[in-house]
């Protein structure tokens, strides 16, 4: 069987013409209902989605576009008091997606999971979309290149120059490093604070290591010398590992860091519930910061300060240039976009500045 089952099996399989299966989708009534039933069962039998318009069975076309990421929810934030916390970064990527998508008349297919690797991810979504945004990192590189070979592809999040072989793809990403080099300076410029602790991710993630390379430079420019490696590699950037981390940089009293830079929004989170925990009052005791300027950073006590990067723009722009690329009038050469981040300093630092009013990076 097709492990991508197209019309032409659903006609094979129902005992119809193809122009009989376009019909049932395109105008149900104008097909008898016996054979209507007929062809959905088929449909069903050998899991066919379809276009979902006349014009994709005609041209090949879906009328949709596709989102690959991994599923990196947080475990812990379950039941409906965390209903804030759902609102995460990819969250607000899709937001802008799918904001565009109807602006342009698509609809978009989100493949989101941990479970079967990343070529499950492409298996869900090569072959019924237009065109799709692939977080970096997510797929393999040789999976990208066989796919852009047939449908364009935006790379979303990590500096392009992390992959070589990919820079013939579009890309958006944020200014990672500007961004945490602004936080950082304010922490040791306008609050006078010299023990750091930058708390990072196990894994090598581009974006993460671009954060603590501006968390480096703005330490090294303020005359503090830096460790070489963060205080901290967490194995993932959850709520629960913030709080672990939190407990581990408190260890040995006298030699608690004056700040816990976290690399996200979730961590910095988890951070702040176990410190309240242990009876360490934020900023007074320490202060905390994240990264990403998610809804549920404005939402805790203290709220957060945090480098906010436009996720839901993100989303937008990669839709835009899908749609470029499928116009038949793309730009000539990949189009690379670095988008700001403005810095939002609350009340986590120490700033009484309640709408948290970003500065730019």
């Amino acid at each position: 069987m097709n492990a991508n089952p197209t019309v032409y099996d659903v006609a094979e399989r129902s005992g119809v013409s193809i122009a009989t299966v376009s019909r049932v989708y395109r105008s149900p009534d104008s097909v008898r209902a016996a054979t209507r039933e007929r062809v959905l069962a088929a449909a069903n039998e050998l899991g066919y989605v379809p276009s979902g318009s006349a014009r994709g069975l005609a041209s090949r076309s879906t009328g949709v576009l596709g989102l690959c990421f991994p599923d990196y929810s947080d475990p812990d934030a379950v039941g409906a008091e965390d209903d804030d916390a759902a609102m995460l970064y990819s969250d607000q990527i899709i937001r802008g997606m799918e904001r565009a998508a109807r602006r342009h008349g698509y609809a978009l297919l989100i493949a989101a999971s941990l479970e079967g690797g990343p070529e499950n991810l492409v298996a869900q979504v090569a072959g019924r979309v237009d065109g799709f945004a692939v977080m970096a990192r997510t797929v393999p590189t040789e999976e990208l290149e066989a796919i852009s070979r047939r449908r364009p592809v935006v790379m979303l999040a990590g500096p392009r120059a992390q992959d070589p072989s990919l820079d013939h793809l579009d890309h958006v990403e944020v200014a990672n490093e500007d961004g945490q080099y602004e936080l950082t300076r304010h922490l040791v410029r306008d609050h006078g604070l010299r023990r750091l602790a930058y708390v990072g991710l196990l894994d090598d993630s581009p974006d993460v290591e671009a954060r603590f390379r501006g968390f480096r430079r703005a330490c090294l420019e303020a005359g503090v010398e830096p460790a070489a490696e963060p205080a901290l590699r967490m194995p993932m950037m959850t709520r629960a590992e913030g709080a672990r981390a939190a407990g581990l940089l408190c260890e040995g009293g006298g030699d608690r860091p004056e700040a816990f830079v976290f690399a996200n929004d979730q961590m910095a989170v988890g951070a702040l519930q176990a410190l309240e925990g242990l009876g360490l009052r934020v900023p007074d005791d320490v202060v905390v910061t994240g990264f990403d300027g998610i809804p549920l950073s404005r939402l805790v006590r203290p709220a957060l300060t945090t480098v906010r990067q436009p996720m839901v723009r993100m989303g937008e722009e990669a839709v835009d240039l899908l749609v470029r690329r499928l116009s038949g009038r793309p730009p000539e050469e990949p189009v690379s976009l670095v988008l700001p981040v403005g810095v939002v300093r609350r009340a986590s630092c120490g700033c009484d500045e309640p709408q948290g009013r970003p500065t730019t990076a």
